[in-house]
């Protein structure tokens, strides 16, 4: 199965894929860390990256999927290109796919959790709040069933919900 995680940065989605891989016993292949080995690698990051690093996570996926292993890919997933790009991998590997939405309800909260985080990325910047609203702006609505979370919730109960979907489309 893919597993898609859709949200703005520092809306939680990272631990969360996380929590939900580890109960699952599946890979999460995320985005930012494949982007900021590229400029660890001495690619200019105003080089089209971003596009690059899905590129990269979606072959990732495939290899994995190909070999019968779940996948869990942890990305923003903020435009339609991004999401067709997953529902052509799950068609051409024959896998069932279920994206996840995770968002923060309160602003503030969503706020505190981005401005405190450090998840040790070589070379890769944390966003600023700014920058996630001006993100915000931009992010396309939804056209199809999507599981949506809150981060609010405990990260368990969070990912207790995925796996719950993941059992349900099996």
């Amino acid at each position: 199965m893919l597993i898609v995680m859709a949200g703005l940065p520092g809306s939680g989605k990272s631990t969360i894929a996380a929590a939900a891989a580890r109960r699952l016993g599946c890979a999460v292949v995320s985005v930012d860390p494949v982007e900021a080995a590229m400029w660890v690698a001495g690619i200019d990051p105003t080089q089209p990256t971003g596009l690059a690093a899905y590129v990269v996570a979606e072959t990732i996926a495939q290899e994995q999927l190909r070999l019968g292993h779940d996948v869990i890919v942890d990305a923003v997933n903020a435009v339609e290109p991004a999401r067709q790009q997953w529902r052509d991998l799950a068609g051409r590997t024959g896998v069932a796919l279920l994206f996840v939405e995770v968002i923060t309800s309160d602003d503030r909260e969503h706020r505190r959790r981005l401005e405190k985080r450090e998840r040790g990325i070589e070379g890769f910047p944390e966003p600023t709040w700014e920058s996630i609203e001006a993100r915000r702006v931009g992010f396309a609505g939804w056209t199809e069933d999507r599981l949506r979370l809150d981060f609010l919730r405990e990260p368990a109960v969070n990912a207790g919900l995925v796996v719950a979907a993941v059992k349900r489309s099996r």
